[in-house]
């Protein structure tokens, strides 16, 4: 079994207790937000980088990482998506997206709000994990799964 390390809203941060992660993990996989090129060099250099670009990241950024992503990982199909909305309460780009490509795991971030929790129609694990930078608020909301 992979050993994902989830991360988003890094905001050009990236420091040695990130990396002690990076280097633990299998992948890394960033729900935008990525802030400047250089963290997503950095993360590159060390493990495989799945990413997104999200609603601050510049124009080189925007290039090298698409606004949304769908691959299987491990048999399981994955959507990730910067802006999402929460379980419930989705945006219509990302209802669009799930609808079309039903995934079991749906990832976001731009909250900066950790939350884990399953949806049931449709039936996703719904994971947003906060913030990794150091700007903006971060708090963490668990739902049961």
């Amino acid at each position: 079994m992979k050993k994902i390390l989830l991360i988003s809203d890094t905001h050009s941060h990236i420091d040695e207790s990130i990396l002690k992660h990076v280097k633990a993990a299998d992948e890394v996989w960033h729900a935008g937000d990525i802030g400047a090129i250089k963290v997503a060099d950095t993360i590159q250099k060390l493990k495989p980088f799945k990413a997104v670009h999200g609603n601050i990241d510049d124009a080189q950024v925007r290039l090298s990482f698409p606004e949304h992503l769908f691959f299987s990982c491990e048999g399981l199909p994955v959507l990730i998506l910067h802006i999402a909305g929460k379980p419930g309460n989705y945006i219509p780009l990302a209802k669009k997206l799930i609808s079309q490509y039903l995934p079991r795991l749906f990832i976001c971030g731009h909250s900066h709000i950790l939350n884990i929790s399953r949806n049931t129609s449709p039936p996703l694990l719904h994971m947003n994990p906060g913030a990794a930078g150091i700007y903006g608020f971060h708090a963490t909301n668990h739902d049961s799964f």
